[in-house]
């Protein structure tokens, strides 16, 4: 399609964005959020199994990621894009996926049958449906516009939408899933199983109205071969430009603390308000605040951005989130209220980075052309997604581990030692996870404002000639 027929970028493609997030997320944030609550309260597996699967599960995920990368840089874009139509195909498969985790019907059959459908499904769901649709969603900003400022604005509607996706659960599952019996709040399976069959149905929606709304713009430039490289081959070229870029490696780095720091901040809010603090209500609350937090960050993420630069930004939020978590652990505040106070200005640190997370990604693979001389949107992406799901499975080892060690179980969830060491864990861990992305960000990650500027000005000036 000639460039003069193509609609200018705008508010529809930017709802399109925030949709596809919001989709992911729907079944991403559920797993990442209640997955250990469930196989650990409903299904009766250990929390140490559960963490020892998802970790398992990510090394499956340094070939899946990597592979899907490469599919969609080789392919020949269509009609609808090169990225586009990923997402039309396997919203299905991954919605399927993700509703048979949590099939509570099983919680009387023996342990190594449960133990089986949790790695198969969470493989099924993670290492290759979640795979197929997320990277090429992702890669997908780069070919929707060019300019950064339009990046900037995908970058920012796709953290609203999956903050979104986190307030409908952290509402809606405590009210639906979660009674208070005998004075003490549980989860009840039955009721999370079908939670989980309407988020699946909603995140095919979203996913469908993703692939209508949004168009791809800049046109591509296929990875030229001279010859058929063996998979080994192509994996080896591919991790020595990652150890020899250092804007990716530092990008990367940071990238896995702050999910170790958020992923736990997630998992142990399902131990911290309903155990610590008794108040599953607090839960539903910490998650309209959330979206008020966001919406606010929203707001100055492309002034701020313009007048500071994303590197700078960033290492501003990772500061401020740690600072609110250690205050917290030293207070040890008995008032549910008052940890939910530094809980949000935590918050509001975290999506600082956040809001920047996308955009940055988009800045490495500018800076990643210029240095190797081709544009490798998916292979990038699928690196970074890659790195993304380490930071994934650090929390979800770490907190199973952290949980067992403190002795949590179904029957010992409300005694003193395990209420005190859950509440040490959902501070300690975020704190020292944001004070690892400051120092990644202040002291490694080359891009700043300057540079960045500078890095389009170049791309554009070759672009042009070309």
């Amino acid at each position: 399609m000639a460039e003069k027929q193509m609609r200018p970028f705008g508010i529809r493609d930017k709802m399109g964005y925030l949709l596809g997030d919001l989709g992911n997320d729907l079944t991403f944030i559920l797993s990442s959020s209640y997955l250990m609550k469930f196989y650990t309260d409903i299904m009766g597996v250990s929390a140490a199994v559960v963490g020892l699967v998802m970790m398992i599960a990510r090394f499956v995920d340094a070939f899946t990621d990597v592979t899907m990368g490469r599919i969609c840089d080789k392919s020949k874009a269509t009609g609808a894009g090169k990225f586009r139509p990923w997402i039309r195909r396997m919203c299905g498969p991954v919605a399927v996926a993700s509703f048979l985790m949590y099939q509570s019907a099983f919680a009387g059959m023996p342990m190594p049958f449960k133990v089986g459908w949790l790695f198969v499904t969470y493989i099924l769901w993670g290492s290759v449906f979640y795979t197929s649709i997320n990277i090429p969603y992702g890669s997908m900003a780069s070919a929707i516009s060019n300019k950064p400022e339009d990046r900037q604005s995908l970058s920012t509607f796709r953290t609203v939408g999956g903050t979104l996706s986190g307030v409908f659960m952290g509402i809606l599952v405590p009210l639906i899933a979660f009674e208070t019996v005998e004075g003490r709040t549980i989860l009840v399976g039955s009721k999370f199983t079908i939670a989980a069959g309407v988020f699946s149905v909603l995140a095919v929606l979203c996913y469908l109205g993703c692939y209508h709304l949004t168009l791809e713009r800049v046109k591509p430039q296929p990875v030229e071969e001279t010859e058929k490289e063996s998979f080994i081959k192509e994996f080896g070229g591919l991790i020595k430009k990652l150890f020899t870029n250092r804007a990716l490696l530092s990008v990367i780095g940071a990238m896995i603390f702050m999910l170790l720091a958020q992923l736990t901040v997630q998992g142990m809010n399902n131990y911290v308000y309903p155990n610590v603090y008794n108040n599953a209500g607090a839960l539903s609350l910490s998650s309209l605040l959330i979206m008020a937090v966001v919406l606010i960050c929203a707001a100055f993420a492309k002034p701020l951005t313009s007048r500071f630069g994303r590197k700078e930004i960033s290492v501003a939020g990772s500061i401020l989130a740690a600072g609110s978590y250690l205050v917290c652990f030293v207070m040890r505040p008995s008032n549910v209220w008052v940890y939910l106070t530094f809980a949000m200005i935590a918050y509001m640190g975290l999506m600082l980075f956040s809001i920047m997370s996308w955009a940055l990604i988009t800045d490495v693979i500018d800076y990643s052309e210029i240095k190797n001389g081709v544009r490798e949107d998916g292979t990038i992406y699928s690196v970074y997604s890659f790195a993304r799901k380490l930071g994934q499975a650090a929390s979800a080892g770490l907190v199973g581990v952290l949980l067992s060690i403190a002795g949590y179980t179904a029957e010992t969830a409300f005694e003193a030692d395990v209420l005190s060491s859950i509440f040490n864990i959902s501070c300690i861990v975020p704190a020292i996870g944001f004070i690892a992305v400051a120092v990644i960000m202040g002291f490694a990650y080359p891009l700043n404002k300057k540079m960045v500027d500078e890095n389009v000005k170049i791309l554009a000036e070759r672009h042009m000639d070309n």
